[in-house]
Order: C-alpha cells, then sequence, then structure tokens
C-alpha cells in the first residue's frame, strides 16, 4: 500500500488519498461551470471528501480535474506528511512549530536536477501550443474566462541572487489557448522578481505547474519567509529533495512529475484583459484589468494530466481551510519568535478567508500584555496582507472557535476603550471595501477581549463545566455525546 513516503505526485497521493476514502469521483460533468458548482456544494459540506472529476463533457476520459485536495485535516495531513488520521486538534499540535522548523532546514534541501521525468512525457512547442486542449474550468458564473491556473504554483527567480520563488498567482486562459494571464498581487515575491528582470533585461522569465502534489500548493499560496525558495521548503517539509527538470526556453525549474506545466516570457507592454473572477474574499472585487501575459514558449504534460484546481469564493472554499491551518501555525511561530510570552494558540479563520480575521490566545502575565500581542500579530510579515481583524482572548477562550471568541468579545471587550485601528496598512486590490483606482491600502482593528487586567482576580467566574468532569461524561456517554470510546 502506498504510504506518506511514497508520495512523489498527484498520482500516488490520489492512490493513498483514495485508499483512505477520501476521494470521491463525478463523471460527466460540463467544464463551462458545472464542475465549478459541483465543487462549491462540495466545500459547504461537513469535512468534505476530494472530488475528481473525469468524463468531462468535450474531452477524453482519463483528461481530469481534482478539487478539494486539502478541505479536510486528515488530506492536509497526509499532504504535509504529519499522518492519515488526523482531525482538526490533532492537525494544530502536529504543526506547532513546524513551520519555523522547515524554513530553518530548507536550506538543506536543494533542488535535483534531473534530465528528464513524467511532465515531459509530451511537450508542444509555441505555435501548436493550446492550452484548452485540457478541460480547464469556467469556475464561476461571472468569471470572465477559463481559469487553468487556480491551484498552480507560478515560479520566478531574483535575479541577482537566483533564488527561486513559487507563488500561487492566478492564470486565465487568453488568445483561444496560446496564451495565460498571470495576476500577481504587487507586494508578492513573484512581482518584485518581475519587476527586477524587466529593469535588467526587458522580459522576465516563468514557469508554472497546474498539477502536482498538492504540498506544492500549500509551499506557493502561504508566505514562506523572503529569501527561501518555496521547493527548498517544500523539501524541507517531505526531507528530501524535490526533483526538477530544467524549462527549454527559459532554463528555470519545473517539477519533473508535474502533470501539466508551461514557460514563457513576460514582457512589460505584453498585456491582456483578465477578469472577473470570483476572489477569496467572496465577491466579484478585483474588476477586469490588463494584466501581464505569458505567450506559452511550451506546455509540458503527461498522458492524461490531472489539472489541479483550487478555485476561491466566498468561505468556505476549495483552499481556505488550508490557509487558516497554515496561517495560524505560520503566525504562531513567528508570534513566538518575537519572545512574546504566554502565546497559547492563534488562529486564522475561514469566515475571513485565512487572512481578514485572526484570533490570538495569551496567557495574560503583565499589564499591557493583550495589547502587546495584538499590535505585534497585526503587522507581523506572515500576517501583514490584509488582515482587518486581530482578536486577543484569554487562554480559557478557544481561538479555533469562531463561537467562543465572538463569546469573549461580548462579554470582555468595552468598545470605547477596547478596539484600537491601524490605518494605512497593507491591503489589496481585490478588498471590496477599495474605491475603484484606490491605493490599497485597508485599516485594522485590534480587539483585546481579555479580561481586564486590574480585574483578573475578580472578574466573574465562567459558567460551564470543568475539563475533568466533561471528559468523564463524554467517556461514559461516547455515542450520545461525540466522545472517545
Amino acid at each position: 500500500m502506498t504510504s506518506l513516503d511514497d508520495i512523489d505526485d498527484l498520482r500516488s497521493w490520489l492512490e493513498l488519498a483514495g485508499k483512505l476514502g477520501e476521494v470521491t469521483t463525478i463523471g460527466g460533468a460540463h467544464w463551462d461551470k458545472e464542475i465549478g458548482a459541483a465543487s462549491e456544494a462540495n466545500y459547504r459540506r461537513p469535512s468534505p471528501p476530494a472530488l475528481l472529476f473525469d468524463d468531462i463533457v468535450g474531452y477524453r476520459s482519463g483528461q481530469r480535474v481534482l478539487t478539494a485536495s486539502m478541505s479536510n485535516a486528515r488530506r492536509l495531513g497526509l499532504t504535509l506528511r504529519l499522518g492519515t488520521d488526523l482531525d482538526d486538534r490533532a492537525l494544530v499540535e502536529a504543526l506547532r512549530s513546524k513551520p519555523g522548523e522547515w524554513a530553518a532546514n530548507a536550506g538543506r534541501y536543494p533542488v535535483r536536477e534531473v534530465p528528464t521525468g513524467p511532465v515531459k512525457e509530451n511537450v508542444t512547442a509555441a505555435g501548436e501550443a493550446d492550452l484548452l486542449a485540457f478541460p480547464v474550468p469556467q469556475w464561476h458564473e461571472a468569471d470572465g474566462g477559463r481559469y487553468i491556473g487556480t491551484g498552480c504554483a507560478v515560479f520566478t527567480t531574483d535575479p541577482a541572487t537566483g533564488v527561486l520563488n513559487a507563488g500561487a498567482y492566478r492564470m486565465q486562459v487568453q488568445n483561444g489557448g496560446r496564451a495565460a494571464s498571470v495576476n500577481i498581487e504587487a507586494g508578492k515575491h513573484g512581482a518584485a522578481h518581475v519587476r527586477e528582470w524587466f529593469a535588467r533585461e526587458g522580459r522576465a522569465p516563468v514557469t508554472a505547474s497546474f498539477g502536482h502534489d498538492p504540498l506544492l500548493l500549500v509551499v506557493a499560496g502561504t508566505e514562506v519567509p523572503a529569501g527561501i525558495s518555496e521547493l527548498e521548503y517544500a523539501g524541507a517539509v517531505l526531507g528530501r529533495p524535490v526533483d526538477v527538470i530544467r524549462g527549454e526556453v527559459t532554463g528555470l525549474p519545473i517539477p519533473a512529475t508535474a502533470e501539466i506545466a508551461v514557460e514563457g516570457w513576460l514582457y512589460p507592454d505584453r498585456r491582456e484583459q483578465e477578469g472577473p473572477f470570483g476572489e477569496w474574499t467572496g465577491y466579484y472585487s478585483g474588476g477586469t484589468e490588463a494584466v501581464l501575459t505569458l505567450d506559452v514558449e511550451r506546455i509540458y504534460h503527461r498522458d492524461d494530466p490531472i489539472l489541479l484546481g483550487a478555485p476561491p469564493g466566498k468561505p468556505p472554499h476549495d483552499y481556505s481551510y488550508m490557509r487558516s491551518v497554515m496561517k495560524s501555525a505560520m503566525i504562531q511561530d513567528a508570534l513566538i519568535q518575537t519572545g512574546l510570552p504566554g502565546v497559547e494558540g492563534v488562529w486564522a479563520h475561514e469566515a475571513g478567508g485565512g487572512r481578514q480575521l485572526l484570533a490570538v490566545a495569551v496567557d495574560q502575565r503583565y499589564a499591557g500584555h493583550a495589547r502587546q500581542a495584538g499590535y505585534l500579530t497585526a503587522q507581523l510579515p506572515a500576517a501583514a496582507y490584509m488582515n482587518k481583524f486581530v482578536v486577543v482572548v484569554d487562554a480559557d477562550v478557544n481561538p479555533r472557535s469562531l463561537s467562543d471568541v465572538v463569546w469573549a468579545m461580548c462579554t470582555r471587550t468595552d468598545p470605547a476603550d477596547d478596539i484600537e485601528t491601524m490605518r494605512q496598512t497593507w491591503g489589496s486590490r481585490v478588498d471590496p471595501l477599495r474605491e475603484k483606482g484606490a491605493a490599497p491600502f485597508n485599516t485594522r482593528a485590534v480587539i483585546d477581549a481579555c479580561r481586564p487586567w486590574n480585574r483578573l482576580a475578580s472578574f466573574p467566574k465562567v459558567a460551564e463545566s470543568g475539563a475533568e468532569l466533561m471528559d468523564r461524561v463524554m467517556r461514559r456517554w461516547p455515542d450520545v455525546l461525540g466522545g472517545p470510546r
């Protein structure tokens, strides 16, 4: 049987997930909105399975699309090589300190260049390249086109240092399948690389993978610290280097076991109208604009390739659970590394797309401790992009429970004294509150939902059973109360 150590591509990941009962196959869906709608319905289920679409209308059997790859704890634990039987609580515990360890060890796992790999089973040159030869979905009803890049990893390099970056930037098919726009937020590492290449060479090399071990989506879709290659970070998770081939045109790396990959060049004046697209905020807030566009110089793909889809939308969406877990672990690690004492937990809530609503639990040690935790969290590099609410709670409050966090806000926050705002912080052009043409600032609130420091001893006692009593009754009647047997 396939084990965690055997996973080296999307197919072996699917084999193990399937044996664990975590994959459901749907046949006969249409690429035009049906795959997206079925995926959206699935995300709303408790612990949704991964969906594998086959026999897609207009395409031959075997050309498949996978969604919801990491929408529950068990599959995310599998992807991060932490175990195959983790629930939410166990996954969070298993992740404690891991992001920091992976970042520290990444340099020990430089990519391993190999002469060839499964991704080179088929190679198509410019002129014959057609991205619509694959069942690329139109994910949402009001989208402006078909998006091949949602669960993707887009690779750029720093022209001065050669450090590789991978980002999950959305890519819309353009020019009848001969090109794809690459929508990179200005503050992202990939955008900085592109600007530097433009300044030096007048063009920027890019490669992109559209189907791969979902671990590459994790590292591409979260803020790996600057200066660390996402592929080396992935190697630290795996405990071995990631195998890559070199693109025939750009020389940039491409995962050797990818399902589908492309390469080409970006030019400052080569742009196509892109969007609208349903955003991770839950709105069509990005609009339509001219975006840097890649004319495809090469397409590499395996026989019967599998497209990895991760469309955003109103939460919960495809990767909101993954982002919540990963961002929470990364922010908690970073917060502890500042030297702040008493950090009991961090959770980036799915309702805010894993970014906009952060809850931090602290064991108060001194006057001002709660505010310090809130302000530090609000501007940590791992948390700074587009967060709007940082809620600090006491250690007796579960930061993962939105109900508990709101309860603490309602009972321990004085709105006049305990809510402070920070202005002109790092926002996003996809923020639905941003006026068209305005700079992408946002305002964020730090909410102190802790018991007042000067009333810790006298604050009313919480009316709930103690942990020992709750554990005892749940063990006595597990079938009724859902406790362990």
